[in-house]
């Protein structure tokens, strides 16, 4: 994207945060991005919906550039410990997250349903295109797949609907949780390496 487009899609989301999605209007974005109207509409033909949807698009993008995330999982040859990791920081980066606190708070239907019905599978194609590929020394390409689609679901379930009994957040909860309901469907269970399962 040139810097103009960059400079318009901030504006969108500064103007989001401070009016809410259903509120704000193209002029409100012109105007703080500094550019007329008719700059805005080459840009991003279409108006407001072509325009959320770009900025959507840039914000999972972010999400997942995965820079911090990267620095998280570098160097781990363990499956469980990547799964962990990732489940953690993602649920961190959430929770942590003020611009989607403001949009929970101001248009949570809107924002719920880009978390969930419409935006889901964009989430989901953007984790996989970046975690697949950090899970297949481990699995099939199938499964490394399937199990990225697993972890987005569940990341976004309890960072919704928060669990007295699982937090994605916490290292210990998350590690309990993935070795117990994750891991197992993915990895056949070897009694060899349960201490119950070594030869006597």
């Amino acid at each position: 994207m040139s810097p103009t487009e960059l400079r318009v899609l901030d504006a969108t989301k500064v103007c989001c945060e401070r009016w809410g999605i259903a509120k704000v209007t193209i002029d409100d974005i012109a105007a703080e991005a500094g550019v007329s109207r008719a700059t805005l509409y080459r840009m991003f033909p279409g108006g407001k919906d072509v325009l959320f949807d770009a900025l959507r698009v840039r914000e999972l993008e972010d999400f997942f550039t995965f820079t911090e995330l990267s620095a998280h999982i570098d160097g781990v040859d363990d499956l469980e410990e990547l799964l962990v990791r990732t489940v953690v920081y993602a649920t961190t980066s959430l929770r942590n997250d003020e611009h989607l606190a403001l949009m929970l708070a101001s248009e949570p239907g809107d924002t719920l349903a880009n978390l969930t019905v419409q935006g889901l599978p964009r989430i989901i194609r953007m984790a996989a295109l970046f975690l697949a590929p950090k899970v297949e020394p481990y699995l099939d390409r199938a499964s490394a797949t399937r199990l990225v689609d697993l972890l987005a679901r569940l990341v976004i379930s309890y960072f919704l609907a928060p669990s007295d009994h699982v937090d994605l957040g916490d290292e210990t909860s998350a590690r309990g949780f993935v070795t117990v309901h994750v891991l197992p469907t993915f990895v056949p269970f070897d009694p060899a390496s349960s201490p119950s399962g070594a030869p006597s």
